[in-house]
């Protein structure tokens, strides 16, 4: 008998991980001793813990047949946050299914053709301002174009699909506006949202930069010797074929006031959040309105409006749920009063590390992290919890905690072969994940060595509030 074929590792699904994380929690409950630190209210009137004042108390570890009571609590608990992420994926799908966004691409990459040092950063900070609000998985069945676009440009399949994966990691990893991370990580850390997004926003640019010159550099490598390519002979041998870039039409004034409108509900939610002091729920109102707006521009019956709307929704729903089951896991350490003995734990290994490197440290841990967590507001929702108070106690601000949350959460996904935006994109247009990362490592370090940098930075200036 023939021995036989074993079957290759998948990566378990991430409902499959986050339950696993639950039902751990609840084990740690029975095992790790109970414990508590004093808190105390600070000058801006939010409660923080007097590292000087830590205690073990009497257990209460939680019943294992109450973990699903816990998971629907955790999900009511979180509704308005799951709303906006629901809404926002409704309204991004108007968008795209109106073709504004590819009339757009067209124009830019029939006026800057034989330019890309202009083509390529105009591409990738377009999806890089998307991205400060939507997933780079939004765009897996954009990705086809993007390349077909590059290779008429007498570039490769790899060079298309950086485009977006790369332009998409900048706006997602730096979290400017993002309502899956950002927010649900500043919401645990009772910050106000969107607080401290001047800072987001220089290092927006700064990440811009640096992956920009790593890309135009590597493009015109391969405009230049194509051979040089990763794909070189795989896009041959994929009959990859050229773009005739007036099929997406012209950028008419309607596929033009649709773009507007989506910058438009981008800034006021911004100053409605900072200015206004707009919850989840004015943002998840916002997210209807910009769907509705869109739709009438697009001209879109009220019923097509509502297909269209709906089928964005369940895309996002995914991404919801798993926030609800991820406050689960925080959830449940918080009733066993284990969470502060965790932290107790780690701030004693981190105090081993200089002061002056708390915050690339912290970054560096949400990296290792999410090799196991790939969900953005999953992470948030897990590991803030024990962040936030971690924070407090190395004397670290509650601002630079959550930056390194979102550097470490962001980055990463762009080398993980279980992650759903690379793998979905590599994998719509032909590109293996080893022939990728040929092209991927290198940036992937640098971005390592930036992330560091800017968490220093914050760091020593105090990055707040909090």
């Amino acid at each position: 008998m023939s021995e036989k074929q074993k079957k290759p590792f998948q990566m378990p699904h991430t409902f499959v991980i986050i339950i696993s994380m639950v039902l751990l929690a609840t084990l740690m409950t029975w095992i790790i001793p109970a414990g508590q630190y004093e808190r105390i209210e600070n000058a801006q009137g939010i409660k923080v813990i007097d590292p000087s004042q830590f205690s073990f108390i009497e257990r209460t570890p939680v019943n294992p047949f109450a973990v699903p009571l816990y998971i629907v609590k955790a999900i009511c608990s979180r509704i308005a946050l799951m709303l906006v992420i629901l809404f926002s994926g409704g309204a991004f799908d108007m968008i795209t299914k109106s073709g504004s966004l590819q009339a757009a691409v067209a124009k830019v990459a029939k006026i800057f053709q034989d330019r890309l040092y202009i083509f390529i950063p105009i591409m990738t900070t377009l999806f890089a301002l998307i991205c400060t609000t939507q997933g780079v998985n939004q765009f897996i069945a954009f990705a086809p174009v993007t390349v077909m676009i590059t290779l008429a440009m007498g570039l490769d399949s790899i060079t298309g699909a950086a485009i977006i994966l790369l332009g998409g990691a900048v706006g997602f990893a730096t979290g400017t506006l993002n309502p899956s991370t950002t927010v649900v990580a500043q919401e645990i850390a009772e910050l106000p949202i969107y607080s401290g997004i001047g800072y987001r926003v220089v290092c927006f640019v700064v990440f811009l930069v640096v992956t920009n010159v790593y890309l135009v550099r590597y493009a015109m490598k391969i405009r230049k010797d194509p051979e040089k390519s990763p794909m070189y002979e795989l896009d041959a041998q994929n009959g990859q074929k050229k773009l005739d870039i007036d099929s997406f039409g012209n950028l008419t004034l309607r596929k033009t006031l649709i773009v507007a409108a989506l910058v438009v509900a981008m800034a006021a939610m911004v100053y409605g959040c900072v200015k206004l002091d707009w919850d989840m729920e004015e943002m998840a109102a916002v997210f209807i309105g910009l769907a509705v707006v869109v739709g009438v521009i697009d001209g879109r019956t009220p019923s097509q409006m509502s297909t269209i709307f709906i089928d964005g929704c369940k895309k996002m729903i995914t991404a919801a749920l798993i926030i609800g089951l991820a406050t689960a896991i925080a959830n449940v350490m918080s009733a066993g009063k284990i969470v502060d003995t965790v932290v107790y734990g780690l701030a004693q290994v981190l105090n081993k590390t200089p002061q002056f490197l708390m915050a690339p440290a912290m970054y560096i841990a949400n990296t290792l992290i999410n090799f196991v967590l790939v969900s953005g507001s999953g992470q948030a929702a897990a590991v803030m919890p024990i962040m936030v108070p971690l924070s407090d106690l190395l004397g670290v601000t509650r601002q630079t905690s959550v930056l390194a949350y979102n550097f470490g959460d962001g980055f990463c996904n762009y080398i993980l072969p279980h992650s759903t935006a690379l793998m979905g994109i590599i994998s719509a247009v032909n590109i293996p994940y080893d022939r990728w990362m040929k092209f991927m490592w290198k940036l992937f370090l640098i971005w390592g060595v930036f992330a560091c940098l800017m968490t220093f930075i914050a760091q020593m200036a105090n990055y707040g509030p909090m």
